[in-house]
């Protein structure tokens, strides 16, 4: 899914006095690094599943925060592809 309002992510962390370890725990992640690349841009697209419990965990419509369509606009990640050695 990709995140579609990240200043309503955000606003909503700091309202509910959420931190980004506790939102990132609660979205099933191991380290809170990938959320933190979320938050600052870096990264706009993230598991279906973590979206729909970040969404849950805020108490809010996943859309609100998320568009389904992972493919809806440019997605910021890179593909390494392994040299090919001829």
């Amino acid at each position: 899914m990709r995140l579609h309002n990240l200043r309503g992510l955000k606003t909503l962390m700091v309202v509910q006095g959420v931190s980004q370890r506790r939102l990132a725990r609660a979205a099933g992640y191991r380290s809170h690094a990938y959320l933190g690349r979320l938050l600052r841009g870096e990264v706009t697209t993230l598991h279906p599943r973590a979206a729909l419990r970040i969404a849950r965990f805020l108490q809010v419509d996943a859309g609100f925060l998320f568009d389904p369509s992972p493919t809806s606009g440019p997605a910021r990640h890179v593909h390494r592809h392994p040299e090919v050695l001829a």
